[in-house]
């Protein structure tokens, strides 16, 4: 199966190179800023944009509140791709991004993270209460895994049994990944996708289809601070190409609202969640 992907990659690859001619190394640059919900997938892909058309991707990775903030305050940036369409509604009231370049890149499912081998043998939310389990979740103020990691809690009746077990928040998709690898908590609320990120290291726990209030996707607009608006579009379309979202498919990604679906037939697509006073 692996074989199979890889030869169909290369055959999305080598036609991209037949439409699109490489243009001399760095002729220019752009400047992306990324939750790093995508950034397992969006390096490689941004690595093969600068390979293809000799544009140089400044990435910046964090969570994608702080992606925004840090945009704003620049007054910089040619491209916004947050981890969820909450952080992109907040860059649309903004005036950040232009709306009608809004595209969708893939969906992510809410599910319990924990390490290999389920070493406390989580099964389900209820077990996040237990007393034994070590539970952190992202900040929910600046980062979109926690932000629906907090809706997953309301929805569910569990925030005031579980809102006091939380000790530490992580500051980014990335570190509330590496925190299960690392060992460092038994269990977070995080993305289905993780469990592709380090799967020697990390094990995914399925939410029921009835605790899933909203299935997320991650979003990329172009941002109206640009001073290329064609080679932004550009680099919109290569993210959202067959090549690219063969990419994000071979990580774990669903590209599909109706695969997405599967998980949580009922739930809202994208939409926006007011965080609740106490968080």
């Amino acid at each position: 199966m692996r074989t199979r992907s890889m030869k169909i990659r290369y055959i999305l690859m080598f036609t991209f190179l037949c439409y699109f001619p490489v243009s001399p190394l760095y002729a220019d640059t752009l400047s992306v800023f990324i939750g790093s919900a995508s950034k397992p997938a969006m390096e490689e892909i941004s690595g093969f944009f600068t390979k293809k058309t000799g544009t140089e991707v400044i990435a910046h990775y964090g969570g994608s509140g702080e992606m925004l903030s840090q945009m704003l305050l620049s007054g910089r940036g040619d491209i916004y791709m947050p981890g969820s369409p909450d952080f992109m509604e907040r860059a649309i009231r903004a005036e950040a991004v232009d709306k009608g370049s809004l595209r969708i890149v893939a969906y992510l499912v809410p599910a319990i993270n924990v390490q290999k081998g389920n070493p406390k043998n989580i099964n389900g939310l209820q077990d996040l209460a237990r007393k034994d389990i070590r539970l952190i979740i992202a900040n929910p103020r600046v980062v979109c895994v926690g932000l629906y990691a907090v809706e997953v809690f309301e929805a569910n009746g569990l925030s005031m049994l579980l809102r006091p077990k939380i000790n530490s928040y992580a500051e980014s998709c990335a570190r509330t990944a590496n925190t299960i690898a690392m060992g460092a908590a038994d269990a977070v609320m995080g993305w289905r996708v993780f469990g592709f990120w380090n799967p020697s290291r990390i094990e995914t726990i399925l939410l029921k289809p009835e605790e899933i209030r909203r299935i997320a996707y991650i979003p990329i607009a172009i941002a109206r601070f640009t001073r290329n608006r064609d080679l932004a579009e550009k680099f919109v379309r290569f993210v959202t190409s067959p090549f690219a979202k063969k990419i994000l498919q071979d990580r774990g990604y669903i590209m599909e609202e109706n695969e997405a679906r599967r998980y949580a037939p009922q739930a809202r697509i994208g939409g926006d969640f007011k965080l609740p006073e106490g968080w």
